[in-house]
């Protein structure tokens, strides 16, 4: 499993605004692995990833769907909402 956890900070909720989810991923997981697993696991299209590395040495994903799904949708079938 590439992704660690779900992100829910002022911040990444923000981001749900322009159909983006926040993750901890894996250190050695690369853009294309965590796209096609955020696609398998939850049936969606992603339309890019882009990646940094925490101050606190975690690696941290931006994962933008497609305009026909909602990132939103997707934390709230997972609880966190």
């Amino acid at each position: 499993m590439l992704i660690k956890c779900f992100l829910v900070t002022e911040k990444s909720v923000a981001e749900l605004e322009k159909n983006v989810l926040t993750a901890i991923v894996d250190m050695r997981a690369r853009k294309e692995q965590i796209k096609k697993e955020i696609e398998k696991l939850f049936d969606v299209e992603v339309e890019r990833v882009n990646t940094l590395i925490t101050p606190k040495g975690e690696k941290k994903a931006y994962i933008k769907l497609k305009p026909d799904y909602s990132a939103e949708e997707i934390l709230s079938k997972l609880g966190v909402f």
